[in-house]
């Protein structure tokens, strides 16, 4: 199987999109061009996003029809993650509430993707 390296992201403005996850996730951005721009994740796998203008074959996604989610130690670091991301503004499409999978919330990044944190169940 192939080695999982890249999330790609197509979104309406490549360098902004870098800047909302720089602030949002102390991430630096190690790449920008004119249309791309790439952020690093744990584990050598790369957040990429990509101007949806360019993207080739043309982008045939929605913003929101999938997730990118986080993982947090425990419900309280859920909620402390919830009151950082509203206090800077993020919109919160799900109020931090108990599901199958443990406490979460869901935000939205300025394309409308969704960013789920959840802390897992003890095992």
């Amino acid at each position: 199987m192939p080695d999982f390296s890249f999330l790609l992201l197509h979104v309406a403005d490549h360098a902004a999109s870098a800047a909302f996850y720089n602030r949002l996730l102390g991430l630096p951005i190690i790449e920008q061009k004119d249309d791309f721009a790439m952020l690093p994740l744990q584990g050598g796998v790369m957040l990429g996003l990509w101007a949806r203008a360019t993207v080739e074959p043309a982008s045939s996604g929605q913003a929101g029809a999938s997730e990118v989610a986080f993982t947090a130690p425990d419900a309280a670091a859920v909620q402390a993650l919830h009151d950082d991301w509203r206090g800077r503004g993020l919109t919160i499409l799900q109020a931090p509430t108990t599901m199958s999978f443990g406490p979460t919330f869901v935000a939205l990044d300025p394309d409308g993707h969704r960013l789920r944190v959840f802390a897992p169940p003890a095992r």
